[in-house]
């Protein structure tokens, strides 16, 4: 047993560290070598510690700068680099829940490429599965063609969002009732917000990113603290609330109604 929690425990080591000691150390051909190895990939996001997102975030251990003018480095070595990362946020939503899917995901994705690296990842890629079904030919978004990564956990219609001024997170209302907190830079949720009896159909974050106000087709404007995740002032309308913003000082709300109507609220703290 003692042997089995001192294996796990080197492997969790080797895997979460090992691109980042490679770095430290200035050995950016193995740094490489390791980001392309479809072995290693396979290995962290199979992780239950460590999984799809912590593979995303080795490839920013090193900037593009630092890789270009390195002797070793040529742009089509960054450019791989960067394409296989980016194959990887647009699977994140699918990889959590399935790490199993990486062949698939890859194949879909990189198979538009010709980079002799990319080909042999997914060349290996290819015979680690030798049950299922597999594209002839490219059949996922590639990546760099716009959409940077798909986040998933709403059950029904996302009907609103929003994003904090710092640009680290983004709130979505639902048709579910609920609105949910993201972190953009990690991709992942952190926490739901629960209280409205409808569908969410406005969301807004103040300047601060402190506050975040929400309208719902149960005629009510609710404003949360997200330190606490607690609704801290509430207001019922005549009807649905269709829209909100908040002004820049965080003190003043504007919410519009389905019954056309606009109220200025002032948020008393």
């Amino acid at each position: 047993m003692m042997q089995k929690i001192a294996k796990s425990y080197k492997q969790k080591a080797y895997l979460g560290r090992y691109p980042y000691n490679l770095v430290e150390s200035d050995n950016l051909a193995k740094y490489y070598k390791c980001l392309t190895d479809f072995g290693f990939l396979a290995a962290k996001v199979k992780h239950p510690e460590l999984g799809v997102q912590a593979l995303i975030e080795d490839y920013d251990l090193i900037d593009d700068a630092e890789l270009l003018t390195h002797p070793e480095y040529k742009g089509e070595k960054v450019k791989s680099l960067k394409l296989i990362q980016g194959a990887l946020r647009l699977s994140a939503h699918i990889l959590a829940q399935d790490p199993t899917q990486l062949v698939e995901q890859l194949w879909g994705r990189l198979l538009y490429f010709e980079m002799p690296e990319i080909k042999a990842l997914l060349e290996v890629a290819r015979q680690s599965k030798t049950t299922g079904l597999r594209a002839l030919i490219p059949n996922l978004t590639p990546p760099g063609h716009g959409l940077l990564r798909t986040l998933t956990g709403h059950s029904f219609l996302v009907s609103a969002v929003a994003i904090s001024s710092d640009g680290k997170l983004a709130i979505s209302g639902s048709d579910d009732y609920m609105l949910k907190v993201w972190n953009l830079q990690q991709g992942k949720e952190l926490f739901t917000l629960t209280g409205h009896s409808d569908s969410v159909s406005a969301v807004a974050i103040s300047s601060d990113g402190k506050l975040a106000i929400s309208g719902s087709w149960d005629n009510t404007l609710k404003v949360w603290n997200l330190a606490t995740r607690e609704v801290i002032a509430s207001f019922v309308g005549e009807s649905a609330i269709s829209c909100c913003a908040v002004t820049p000082d965080g003190l003043t709300i504007v919410a519009g109604e389905e019954s056309g109507r606009v109220h200025f609220l002032r948020l008393e703290c």
